[in-house]
């Protein structure tokens, strides 16, 4: 047995007691006192606040020296309004966990609890809990913090839960799993005027509209292969909402997709050619920004052998998801193979269950167990 019934049964309390009180990226300071408040009673060998923000890390450390293997979690809930009746459904008003990261954490407090019970005979494991998931600047920021070398590792993994796929069976491949995306935000300035006279003014109506359609035409109308890209006007606004005034001043938001980071690059620079070269043409000034910057997933080998090797022992099913996996949606543990081999399984969570991001999503309880037994068995497999 992983854990006894109580000791599950305490960590979903935990998990409840989270989805209760979401935080949204970069304000998960209560989220991170209550996970430190419950790794301190697992006496892990320490425990690495303020990393990336609001992050922490607990470390077990086995008597021998060896590999550190990394174990991801997320902090950060949604701006989204929970709609459920759930006794512990989101008591604060517009947000919720409605992406499962409560449920990972807790999946990451049972780990803690059976390594507190006995260390891994060699190495370190080291257990992250990672702030700013779901605007992509959180893996960057735990990269980027000097503190990130005390807990560098050899090896990544993580998990995310999967609606749509059978509860408890496991979705992994090597390669690419997850699209790059950002955010890109466009801000046309002219010169407004009296709309009866809109020659005397500098309109960005032309461009913009423009734009609108040149932006989402640079999309490939091929599959999900290393060509891929997608462009999603998500917002427009022009001038103000007045009928004597004819605008000034135009906002495009749109996201840009694709499957690897280099073509992202590529299509990065065809929108800002074509921004700017609408701009020059309506003598308008314009400002390019970008926000929720996520780069490409992509799955190591090294790290998928130790993951299908877990699950084998484990006796959890799991197949390589075709016509699955790589998935459209963004995920920031991409970064992560920057500093060591690493790979994000998908874990079941019905075939039925409400979506990711649904208003009436939670995260299934069972799977606290599946996954921590995954992870441990990856441990117990590389550091004994």
């Amino acid at each position: 047995m992983f854990l006894s019934d109580d000791k599950i049964s305490k960590i979903k309390y935990f998990r409840h007691d989270l989805h209760k009180s979401p935080e949204i990226s970069g304000e998960e300071a209560e989220t991170a006192r209550k996970v430190e408040a419950a790794l301190a009673a697992t006496h892990p060998d320490r425990i690495v606040s303020g990393l990336g923000g609001h992050g922490l890390a607990a470390v077990f450390a086995g008597a021998a020296d060896g590999p550190t293997v990394l174990i991801r979690a997320e902090l950060d809930g949604l701006l989204i309004e929970e709609i459920s009746d759930l006794p512990y459904r989101s008591s604060v008003p517009g947000k919720g966990h409605l992406c499962g990261h409560d449920g990972h954490m807790a999946i990451l407090l049972s780990v803690a609890t059976a390594l507190g019970a006995q260390r891994p005979a060699k190495g370190r494991v080291v257990l992250l809990f990672q702030p700013a998931e779901e605007n992509g600047a959180g893996a960057a920021a735990v990269l980027a913090d000097p503190k990130f070398a005390e807990v560098r590792p050899d090896l990544s993994v993580s998990l995310h839960n999967f609606p749509g796929a059978r509860r408890g069976h496991v979705l992994l491949r090597e390669g690419p799993v997850n699209c790059a995306s950002r955010g890109m935000k466009i801000v046309l300035d002219g010169k407004t005027s009296h709309a009866s006279y809109p020659e005397d003014g500098i309109a960005p109506t032309f461009a913009m509209a423009r734009l609108v359609a040149g932006l989402t035409g640079l999309a490939s109308n091929g599959g999900l292969d290393a060509d891929y890209a997608l462009v999603t006007v998500t917002h427009a606004r022009l001038g103000e909402p007045a009928f004597g005034i004819s605008p000034g001043k135009a906002e495009i938001w749109a996201t840009l997709r694709t499957l690897t980071d280099e073509k992202m690059e590529e299509l990065v620079r065809r929108g800002e050619e074509l921004v700017r070269a609408e701009a020059q043409a309506e003598r308008l000034q314009v400002s390019i920004s970008y926000e929720d910057v996520f780069r490409q997933c992509h799955n190591s080998p090294e790290a998928v052998a130790e993951l299908r090797r877990a699950l084998d022992d484990e006796g959890v099913s799991h197949d390589s998801a075709a016509g699955i996996l790589p998935m459209k949606a963004s995920e920031d543990f991409g970064l992560f193979r920057t500093v060591a081999p690493s790979a994000m399984f998908f874990l079941g969570a019905g075939e039925r269950h409400p979506q990711l991001h649904n208003p009436d999503y939670d995260f299934p309880d069972e799977l606290i167990e599946f996954g921590g037994r995954i992870f441990m068995r990856v441990v117990r497999n590389i550091l004994g």
